[in-house]
């Protein structure tokens, strides 16, 4: 049985170019750990936010108001599940990982937006930002994409992520053009979606799975419950596979999509109540043992570093 969820596409739907450009080896979370190893609050982040009186329209960012930027920081500072990658993009990668500063440090991540704003430029974690002119010129500009379309603040982090890092998938596609928000421009492989969790934040990672071949887990259910007790856990999905009704056929099996799991439980009927952070929402489903091990390629655990 299952639950109705939203059934959107999401990207890296051409995962089969695999093949043909190289092959790739395995690789080496449930919300928040203990209130001890945040950084800050949500209620620091919204002193600092209201602080900002007179933030000038950017001149790095020319079709971003300041009024929706500082609006749609503060949403996301209340309410870090309504962050939605948009219709038909191939964001969710950066959707996902989004869970991670507005929950361990709002108050960073909204520092970091207004510097970016401001300057054009601006360091978060182990790497500085400098998105292209391009980028910049495009955010605030995404139409048709849901609520991403009234989210600018979502739309340069997004862009920027995507500008930013890079994997063999955007190979042949490296520099932004009209539309690349729904191409292999932003789309992430899942070493690529690794780096960025070690790189952006501060914590441990650790991985199983690849883009071609799943994890070797005897009981993923029990494992997937262990592991939400040591961190956040990401999934790397077929969601072809998973919304099986809003997608054709594919010729071969290949993993599309990030979530973040929220909960995890066996039932008296052998089902797996399977509950995921997904396109701005909670969405639950009921899969058997079986079907979850078939759709699960990779599982990331991210656990924040303890302050001394």
């Amino acid at each position: 049985m299952t639950i109705p969820v939203r059934k959107i596409p999401c990207g890296g739907r051409l995962l089969f170019m695999a093949f043909l450009f190289c092959c790739f080896l395995p690789v080496r979370a449930a919300l928040p750990a203990p209130d001890t190893v945040k950084k800050s609050t949500p209620e620091q982040a919204l002193q600092y936010l209201n602080s900002i009186k007179d933030l000038q329209q950017s001149r790095w960012w020319p079709n971003v108001a300041p009024a929706l930027l500082l609006s749609n920081l503060k949403t996301f500072t209340i309410k870090p599940f309504a962050f939605f990658e948009g219709k038909t993009t191939n964001f969710c990668a950066y959707s996902a990982l989004t869970y991670i500063p507005l929950t361990y440090d709002p108050l960073g991540f909204a520092r970091f937006m207004i510097n970016l704003y401001k300057n054009g430029q601006a360091n978060i974690g182990k790497d500085q930002f400098r998105p292209s002119k391009p980028v910049r010129l495009e955010a605030g500009l995404l139409r048709y994409k849901g609520t991403l379309d009234i989210n600018p603040a979502g739309q340069m982090w997004f862009l920027t992520l995507a500008d930013h890092y890079k994997g063999y998938l955007n190979f042949f596609n490296r520099r932004f053009q009209k539309g690349d928000e729904n191409t292999f421009w932003s789309s992430t492989n899942y070493a690529k979606f690794n780096r960025m969790l070690r790189r952006l934040f501060n914590g441990t990672v650790k991985a199983k799975g690849s883009d071609l071949f799943r994890p070797s887990v005897k009981d993923l259910p029990g494992f997937l419950e262990t592991q939400m007790q040591k961190g956040l856990v990401f999934l790397y999905l077929n969601n072809k596979k998973l919304y099986r009704k809003s997608h054709r056929q594919s010729l071969i099996s290949t993993p599309t999509h990030y979530v973040l799991l929220t909960n995890i439980r066996k039932l008296s009927d052998d089902l797996i109540e399977f509950e995921y952070w997904d396109y701005g929402a909670r969405a639950i489903q009921q899969l058997s043992p079986a079907f979850l091990r078939n759709i699960i390629y990779g599982i990331s655990v991210w656990n924040p570093k303890t302050p001394k």
